[in-house]
């Protein structure tokens, strides 16, 4: 079997059209990777402030107040996780619909497409799309748990 050069390029045309997927899929990976960062610095912060107090009854303070905060620090992290997870397996499907196409291409001939493109395609999709699920319910989380005034004198008061 000779390759025809129009078929090869024609192939490689198909293939890389998914690769711009690919391309998002990198960057949001970078964002999250960004945003589990402050989370676990933020978290690591709290708890340094909680354990570096030396009056037990400050401490005690401190840690009701730190406590609400970690709790959503936790939840985001959690959701942080899922979204990195799917685009994760979004990549890995995406690189397969490549394969799949780049191989249907070239060594069955023109267009002789297995069934498992349509299947690995619209999983990486959907993954993707989950994926910005998650970021959005972690972005909500994050703005919500934002305190904007400051704590009021009577409940800093050591009980």
């Amino acid at each position: 079997m000779a390759f025809n050069p129009n078929f090869l390029s024609e192939s490689i045309q198909l293939s890389v059209a998914p690769v711009f997927l690919l391309t998002a899929v990198a960057g949001m990976i970078g964002a999250l990777t960004q945003r589990i960062a402050r989370v676990i610095d933020r978290s690591r912060a709290l708890q340094f402030d909680i354990m570096s107090e030396k009056d037990p009854d400050h401490q005690q303070v401190l840690k009701r107040f730190h406590d609400e905060e970690l709790h959503y620090l936790s939840k985001r992290a959690h959701l942080v996780n899922v979204s990195m997870a799917l685009l994760v397996l979004c990549a890995i499907q995406i690189g397969l619909t490549i394969l799949e196409l780049f191989f249907a291409e070239t060594i069955a001939g023109k267009m002789s497409i297995s069934d498992y493109v349509l299947y690995t395609f619209i999983g990486g999709i959907s993954c993707f799309i989950l994926a910005l699920m998650c970021l959005l319910g972690e972005v909500f989380i994050a703005s919500y748990s934002v305190r904007m005034k400051p704590h009021s004198k009577q409940s800093m008061q050591i009980k």
